[in-house]
C-alpha cells in the first residue's frame, strides 16, 4: 500500500505514491496496457489542460475504462471534483446529467464530443496521452462544491430515480483502508510484504461506482487494475488466465452469465470471488461454487454510506463455510448495525426487520433525504437479519415487499423456492395491483436451458414449502430480467409490463 498521504492530497495520492518502479505496467486492459510512468505522464497531461478547478465539478463522459482512470486522478491532481457520466445512456440523459452538475468542463472519449452541449468546455481524448481542448465562451455559474468534495456518483436507481451522492476523499480513503485491514487480518492474501499484490480484475464499467471502487482499491495496495469494462463470460475467463487471478468481484448476475455459459469450462486459477453490488441468493453462489469449486464471499455496501460496509474475509470462510453460505458477512470496524421493526424498536437476534448503519464513511447528512436518519444511523431500505455470531443476512428491499391484503410477502423468499427447482435457472417476484386484495404477487422464471417447467408444478413446489398466502397468483416464462448495467433486477418494470387480463 502506499506511503500515508500528506494533508490535502486526497485521492490523487493513490496514483502519485504507488509503490510500482515507474516502467511496471499498473493498468491492463484486453488489448493494451499502461505503465506507472505513461500512465502518470498522461494523468499530468490532462490536469494541465483542464487548469486549477479548485472544488468544481468536473464531468467524464467516457466509455472506455483506461481514459476514465486518467480523468479521474486528473481532475484530483486539478482540484476537481470528478463526475462519471454513463457513456452508455442515451444523448438526453447524458444532458440531463450534464445540466444537473453544471461542470467546469467535460472529458470525453473521441467520438462522444458531439453529446456535450457547446455551452461546455470539453477536453477529447485523443487516444495516445494526448487531450484536445475546446474552451466554452462562458463558464457555468454553479457554487463551489464543499471542502474534502472528491466525487459525485449516482446511486444505481433500481427502486426509483437515480441520485447524485457526493463522497469525500477522506471518507473513500479510510472505507478503502478498513476493508484492506480486514482482508489482511483475515489472511486474505491481499498486498503480502513478502510478495507483490497480484493483479486486481475489475470487471465493471468505470461509469458505476463498483468499478471505481475497486480501481481504487487496487491503486490504494499497489496492485497491477486489469479492467473489463463490458463484462463477458469468455472475456473474463481468458484475463484471469492470462494475469494468474486468484481472487475478483462478480455481481450475482455474473455468475450467473459464467455458470450458464457453456464455453467457460473452469476458472482456473480463481479461489476466490467477493460477490458485490446486489445481494447473492444461496441458490446462486452453490451454483458457481459447484461449477468452478470457487469460493464466495459476500459483501454489503451502498453508495451513501460510501462503498463496503460488512463482509467475509478468509479467515471466516474457513470457520463457517457452508453454514453462512448467503450472508453478507460482518461489519467492518468502526460501522454499527441495528434491525429495526416498523415502530423503530430492535428486533431480537435472527428476526427480520429493516437494516439501520452508522458509519464514519457515510456521506454527509445534507444529502440525505429526510426520514432516513436517526442517532447518525442510516436507514437503508434493506430488510435483513443479524445472527448469533454477528453475520449479516440481506431479506430483499423494504419497498419490494407485496403487501397481500395486509399479510407482508418478501419475494426473495419467494424466489430462493423457485431456483431450487431443478428446472429453473432463476427467478424474480413482484407485487402487481389487486382490485380486492390490493397486490398480489407473480414470478417471472427463466428456465434452465433446454427446460420447459410448468407453472402450476412451480407453484406446488412453492406452497410446499412456504405459507399459502406467499404463493405467488400466475408464473410468467421470460428469456431474462430487465436489469441495470451491474445486473440488478428492475422489478417495478416487472410489474408495470404486468397487464391485468393477463392473470
Amino acid at each position: 500500500m502506499p506511503e500515508q498521504e500528506e494533508p490535502g492530497e486526497g485521492l490523487a495520492s493513490f496514483l502519485t505514491r504507488h509503490p510500482a518502479p515507474p516502467g511496471d505496467p499498473v493498468l491492463h486492459w484486453k488489448d493494451g496496457s499502461l505503465t506507472l510512468a505513461e500512465l502518470t505522464a498522461a494523468t499530468r497531461e490532462l490536469a494541465y489542460r483542464l487548469g486549477p478547478v479548485e472544488r468544481r465539478p468536473v464531468a467524464c463522459v467516457v466509455d472506455a475504462g483506461a481514459d476514465a482512470v486518467v480523468a479521474m486522478f486528473a481532475t484530483w491532481l486539478a482540484g476537481g471534483v470528478y463526475v462519471p457520466v454513463n457513456a452508455r445512456l442515451r444523448d438526453a440523459e447524458v444532458r440531463d446529467q450534464l445540466a444537473a452538475t453544471e461542470p467546469e468542463a467535460v472529458i470525453v472519449s473521441a467520438g462522444q464530443e458531439d453529446r456535450v452541449p457547446p455551452g461546455l468546455t470539453r477536453l477529447v481524448g485523443q487516444g495516445n496521452g494526448t487531450w484536445t481542448a475546446h474552451p466554452a465562451s462562458a463558464r457555468p455559474s454553479g457554487p463551489a462544491l464543499p471542502d474534502g468534495a472528491a466525487i459525485i456518483v449516482r446511486t444505481s436507481g433500481t427502486t426509483g430515480a437515480s441520485k447524485a451522492v457526493v463522497l469525500t476523499h477522506a471518507g473513500v480513503r479510510d472505507g478503502i483502508d478498513t476493508v484492506i485491514a480486514k482482508l489482511r487480518s483475515g489472511r486474505a492474501g491481499e498486498g503480502r510484504g513478502d510478495r507483490p499484490p497480484m493483479p486486481n480484475l475489475i470487471p465493471a464499467s468505470l461509469a458505476l461506482w463498483a468499478g471505481i471502487w475497486n480501481t481504487l482499491f487496487a491503486f490504494r495496495l499497489g496492485a497491477p487494475a486489469v479492467l473489463l469494462d463490458r463484462f463477458d463470460p469468455v472475456d473474463f475467463a481468458a484475463l484471469v488466465r492470462r494475469f494468474g487471478i486468484r481472487s475478483s468481484i462478480l455481481a450475482p448476475a455474473m455468475m450467473t452469465m459464467l455458470a450458464d455459459d457453456p464455453r467457460v469450462t473452469d476458472l482456473a486459477p480463481l479461489r476466490m470471488v467477493r460477490s458485490v453490488t446486489a445481494p447473492l441468493p444461496p441458490a446462486q453462489a452453490r451454483r458457481f461454487r459447484d461449477r468452478f469449486g470457487v469460493a464466495i464471499l459476500n459483501s454489503y455496501g451502498q453508495t451513501e454510506l460510501g462503498g463496503e460496509v460488512a463482509g467475509w474475509t478468509a479467515a471466516d470462510a474457513r470457520e463457517f463455510g457452508d453454514a453462512k453460505l448467503g450472508a453478507v458477512g460482518r461489519p467492518h470496524p468502526g460501522v454499527a448495525v441495528r434491525i429495526l421493526d416498523e415502530a423503530s424498536r430492535d428486533v431480537p437476534s435472527g428476526e427480520v426487520g429493516e437494516i439501520w448503519i452508522r458509519s464514519s464513511f457515510r456521506t454527509g447528512d445534507g444529502q440525505i433525504e429526510e426520514g432516513r436518519l436517526a442517532d447518525g444511523f442510516l436507514r437503508t431500505g434493506d430488510l435483513g437479519r443479524l445472527d448469533a455470531d454477528g453475520f449479516l443476512w440481506i431479506e430483499g428491499r423494504v419497498s419490494d415487499m407485496v403487501n397481500r391484503g395486509g399479510l407482508k410477502i418478501v419475494p426473495q423468499e419467494v424466489e430462493e423456492v423457485l431456483r431450487r427447482h431443478p428446472q429453473v435457472a432463476d427467478a424474480c417476484v413482484a407485487g402487481v395491483p389487486d382490485e380486492r386484495l390490493g397486490e398480489v404477487p407473480v414470478a417471472w422464471v427463466r428456465p434452465r436451458p433446454g427446460e420447459a417447467p410448468d407453472a402450476d408444478a412451480l407453484l406446488a413446489a412453492v406452497r410446499e414449502s412456504l405459507a399459502g398466502y406467499k404463493v405467488p397468483v400466475a408464473v410468467r416464462f421470460v428469456d431474462d430480467f430487465p436489469r441495470n448495467e451491474i445486473g440488478k433486477v428492475l422489478r417495478r418494470e416487472l410489474a408495470a409490463g404486468y397487464g391485468t387480463g393477463e392473470r
